[in-house]
């Protein structure tokens, strides 16, 4: 297909007239969102919502995407003029639907002024965020890692900032001094309240860039972050698997014209987020968002019950040999196991809250079972030292402190222990990654004891650090160890009531 092929602002009315396009005038849009991370997530999720808002009159609230790492969206969609396909999916079929709200692309490595003169511009009176756990920077305990290189970078760099937090700081300084109101941060990451998390850790970055610079209007920006700056919490869902070169030749082939970076989806879609935006923000709850009080209930139900499972399902399929989650959650075995895992962690969440989990574990069931999604469990695996925490470690412990039963929750664990053990091995090397890589690689590569393992596993990624429950997880942990090392899930799941020859 030639290249002046490609979709674009000039080739969109020669589209299929299946094909959703935009129904707006994009030259009429202005921006008023600026996101941080524009990857594959926020585009089949807060972008298309973005998108309905524009369509429906809301014109100012156009997107300004950022990468803060690489260059790859940018050079997909910039050609594009920020136009792609998205493809809905399931097992009936696709429909696809072109989105157009996001206006430009910046890529911050590249030309962090342009990224902070989006950010200081006064139209923009949003900033989300989808970065990834890892990104948040945090150190074991929880508080900022400041002595990660681009922390140490950001704050003798001011100007120049490679983190979340640098750039957010310095544009916020800079809209203080200039009389701009400030943003609301909108945090979309999977996060334990999020909002209030990211909340934190910005204004002990300010403080420590305080502590450290004597610029005029910058002495007491921890404190006008702390006081002036809204972040509001939210959860977000919709499975967006990795999209391979076969679904950019079938969405090409649909279209008539070439798009170089699609995004593939699920029906499915939900955006809970607490209203608290002092700027403004776009009428969301027009489509589908629930704007709440409190997202804490919501989130907990998520993380705990789609997030957990997630990962339970990632780790047990790989080691059992299955690359996708709906062929994994096919196996008998998995699917009573994820059954277990949710009896052990719905009563961790309020009772009082308005959480139907019967109906969430159902529909999720049915989001697993979607075979057209093709989402690797590979994917899922990545960055499970970042995630476990709030999927699995804090349900396990809850449970513990009521006395109930968690044999299940724990398995999750020991099974990322051993798929981390199994890569270069049973599976191949760098199948999947984890920001303690080269830690966990250098551990594992010991053979320590079943025990031993699980010790040094929690003390380097600070599970359940200081808590009065930790030795009883690490043994229940270990426990299941033992059984992945001398016959993987085959054992394991015998030892807890569960058929899988």
């Amino acid at each position: 297909m030639p290249m002046n092929s490609r979709l674009s602002n000039a080739t969109i009315a020669k589209l299929p007239g299946a094909i959703v396009i935009p129904r707006y005038d994009r030259n009429a849009v202005t921006p008023g969102i600026v996101h941080l991370g524009v990857g594959a997530f926020h585009r089949a999720h807060q972008a298309a919502y973005v998108d309905a808002c524009l369509a429906d009159g809301g014109r100012d609230w156009g997107i300004v995407g950022v990468s803060l790492r690489s260059p790859d969206t940018r050079d997909a969609l910039a050609p594009q003029d920020g136009l792609y396909t998205l493809a809905v999916r399931d097992s009936a079929g696709e429909q696809l639907e072109v989105v157009g709200s996001i206006l430009s692309l910046l890529v911050a490595p590249e030309d962090p002024d342009a990224v902070l003169a989006a950010l200081t511009d006064p139209r923009i009176r949003i900033v989300t965020l989808t970065i990834t756990e890892k990104a948040y920077l945090r150190a074991a305990d929880g508080a900022l890692d400041e002595a990660h290189p681009d922390i140490v970078h950001d704050l003798a760099n001011p100007g120049s900032p490679r983190t979340a937090h640098g750039f957010l700081a310095e544009a916020l300084a800079r809209r203080r001094a200039a009389d701009t109101p400030p943003f609301t941060v909108l945090c979309c990451d999977n996060l334990p309240a999020n909002g209030a998390t990211l909340h934190r850790l910005l204004v002990e970055f300010a403080k420590l860039r305080d502590s450290r610079l004597a610029r005029e209007g910058d002495a007491d920006l921890g404190h006008h972050i702390a006081e002036e700056v809204a972040f509001p919490s939210s959860m977000v869902d919709r499975i967006v698997p990795a999209t391979t070169d076969a679904d950019r030749a079938r969405v090409a082939g649909e279209l008539g014209l070439e798009d170089a970076w699609p995004v593939m989806t699920e029906p499915f879609r939900q955006w809970v987020i607490e209203d608290r935006f002092p700027a403004g923000r776009p009428a969301w709850e027009k489509f589908g968002v629930t704007m709440v009080e409190d997202v804490g209930p919501f989130e907990d139900m998520k993380l705990r019950l789609l997030n957990g499972a997630h990962s339970g399902i990632a780790y047990l399929g790989l080691l059992s040999g299955h690359a996708t989650v709906d062929r994994a959650f096919a196996d008998p075995a998995i699917r009573q196991f994820v059954d277990a895992l949710w009896a052990e962690a719905i009563p961790t969440l309020p009772e009082n809250a308005g959480l139907d989990t019967t109906a969430y574990t159902g529909e999720l069931a049915e989001r697993f079972s979607n075979t057209a999604l093709a989402h690797r469990t590979a994917q899922i695996a990545n960055d499970g030292s970042q995630k476990l925490p709030q999927r699995i470690i804090a349900s396990a412990l809850e449970c513990l402190e009521a006395g109930t039963e968690l044999v299940h929750l724990t398995l999750v664990v020991a099974a990322w222990i051993a798929a981390c053990a199994a890569r270069g091995k049973a599976l191949p090397e760098g199948h999947f990654t984890d920001p303690l890589d080269a830690a966990l690689t250098t551990l594992l590569g010991q053979q320590l004891p079943a025990n031993e393992t699980v010790v040094e596993v929690f003390e380097l990624a600070g599970f359940a650090k200081d808590h009065a429950e930790r030795q009883t997880l690490i043994e229940l942990v270990a426990v299941h160890l033992v059984h992945l090392r001398r016959e993987g899930p085959v054992l394991a799941f015998a030892a807890l009531g569960i058929d899988s020859r």
